[in-house]
């Protein structure tokens, strides 16, 4: 569903992008020019931004195992496992991941297997209010859940991409795909600190419990604000930890692959957040997932004016 590196990246390759292999799946066809050329900068290759050293290579792959595992399982009797796992529950037995987290409405329109693969703590396609004709991306797809309802609420003048960096996942999300008749759907291979896309190209930004994994969030909130069109929404539901976290919390790779330990504080993510350029900053917490941290629909938007990662 999500990738996850360190802040200590080194220089970006994009050259690396146009190898024919990449240029495959990185972005969306009408769009490969655009993404491909490293004349635009370290945001725009499909291998930009993609180096890091051998500890964020491995917390990575950690992250990948876990995730692809979770993909896997949903074609087996025992869906609920992986990070933030369906049948995870927390304060009273009730679920606090996955796709209980959905309106029976919701989950009718898109097929069980989206329903099982989904591993997030909240519903962004419910407060990213959605409009016919939008262009949505939605940052670590996984099976594809919130991204088919996406595609469902721009309608056939809209478009849904879904950015994933395990392959596991993407595979599963055609799959769903195909089984919910969905046309208006994109899939792209890569990672969130560096959007396959280029500037100025959707209207509204959602993630479901995937940024609280990433090791470089503020490259990650930058991103969404420059794929994001002047006056776009940034609208996702994430896990925010308590400000008194413990150091042993923060310390259990368990727990960061867990999506609980790599969490911003509340006041962390206002920062971030309006450091890239986001204004009207909302954070609202829903539910508690764990003793030291809640899942919270965290809101902002880019200047009309102008880009925000301008």
């Amino acid at each position: 569903m999500a990738e996850l590196t360190t802040p200590e990246t080194t220089t970006p390759q994009p050259a690396a992008c146009c190898a024919p292999e990449q240029q495959a799946d990185c972005c969306a066809p009408a769009d490969k020019a655009a993404c491909c050329d490293p004349s635009h900068g370290d945001g725009c290759g499909c291998a930009a931004g993609q180096g890091t050293d051998p500890a964020a290579s491995d917390i990575r792959e950690q992250v990948r195992e876990r995730y692809a595992a979770a993909a896997l399982q949903v074609t087996t009797t025992d869906p609920g496992a992986g990070c933030c796992a369906p049948s995870d529950t927390f304060d009273g037995g009730s679920e606090v991941f996955g796709a209980a987290l959905y309106a029976l409405g919701d989950r009718e329109q898109i097929p069980d297997t989206a329903a099982l693969a989904s591993l997030g703590c909240g519903n962004p396609t419910a407060v990213a209010e959605l409009h016919e004709g939008e262009t949505v991306l939605d940052l670590g797809s996984g099976g594809g859940i919130d991204v088919l309802l996406s595609a469902k609420r721009v309608g056939e003048t809209g478009l849904a991409y879904g950015l994933d960096m395990t392959d596991e996942m993407l595979a599963l999300a055609r799959e769903n795909q195909h089984k919910a008749g969905v046309k208006n759907v994109q899939w792209l291979r890569g990672h969130i600190e560096a959007i396959p896309l280029p500037a100025d190209t959707v209207d509204v930004v959602i993630s479901n419990c995937v940024i609280n994994l990433s090791g470089d969030k503020p490259r990650v909130i930058a991103e969404a604000a420059r794929v994001l069109r002047p006056g776009g929404r940034f609208a996702v539901s994430d896990v925010i930890a308590d400000e008194d976290m413990d150091d042993a919390t923060r310390a259990d790779m368990q727990a960061y692959t867990g999506c609980i330990a790599g969490a911003l504080t509340r006041r962390e993510f206002e920062q971030i957040l309006t450091s890239a350029g986001f204004e009207n900053v909302e954070i609202q917490e829903t539910h508690r997932v764990h003793q030291y941290a809640g899942s919270a629909i965290i809101r902002a938007h880019v200047p009309a004016g102008a880009a925000a990662g301008s």
